[in-house]
């Protein structure tokens, strides 16, 4: 029987590039089914989200200027919608404490032990998207814990038990793993797919069948972490 590739798949909540690349995870998803096993993980691309736009686009307007470079990138990809006042006057400070709250999701997720929960059904992905759709769409600043809450209420989650003390503790924990992890991968970006026991990284914006092609070729080795030849 083939193994199971395994993706760790790390991404920031407020990078375009992952907000638009979502239709692909959905269709890797929808083609491999349990062939794949997707583990997410939160990078800090926007940790100090206002320093990083202000410092990287100072020759280019500003965060401004950043905000009209999504506005163009959105162009291209009629599957998903960008509001207006997204980066221009929308402006999140960080994401962290949006990696906060998924991974305390993600705490409560585990406590009810549904194994056999399909990767896009679990509350933590669920709520990763309506966060997503919420800024980039809705335009709300999704730091505010107020914002955090309304995706609770929305997805049926106990927001109680996502801000306990000890379920924030322990997603402190899992999110400090993360950031750890990324660096021991030389994660670079969002969003990265890595597979293959580190071997096979994909970063970026890359295409539907590049992915496909790389999940294929493992699939079709019999043994997923199998040594390069040279």
């Amino acid at each position: 029987m083939t193994e199971q590739v395994v993706i760790d798949y790390y991404t920031d909540i407020l990078c375009i590039w992952a907000y638009i690349g979502h239709r692909r995870v959905e269709e890797l998803v929808s083609k491999f089914d349990n062939q794949i096993k997707i583990n997410t993980h939160y990078c800090s691309v926007f940790s100090d989200a206002i320093g990083k736009l202000e410092k990287n686009w100072a020759s280019r307007d500003g965060i401004a200027g950043y905000a009209h470079h999504v506005q163009d990138v959105i162009d291209e990809f009629p599957h998903v919608e960008v509001g207006s006042k997204v980066w221009s006057t929308v402006r999140p400070f960080s994401s962290a404490p949006c990696h906060l709250f998924l991974k305390a999701v993600e705490v409560a997720e585990a406590e009810k032990q549904d194994v056999g929960q399909a990767y896009l059904d679990k509350p933590s992905v669920r709520a990763a998207w309506e966060l997503r759709k919420a800024f980039f769409v809705a335009e709300q600043d999704i730091s505010e814990a107020t914002v955090q809450q309304q995706v609770c209420e929305t997805l049926a989650i106990d927001y109680e038990q996502i801000i306990a003390p000890k379920t924030l503790a322990h997603a402190a924990a899992l999110l400090v793993q993360d950031m750890d992890q990324s660096k021991e991968q030389n994660v670079q970006g969002s969003p990265t797919f890595i597979m293959n026991s580190g071997r096979q990284k994909l970063f970026g914006n890359v295409g539907f069948r590049v992915l496909e092609a790389n999940i294929r070729e493992l699939l079709s080795k019999g043994k997923v972490d199998d040594a390069s030849w040279c």
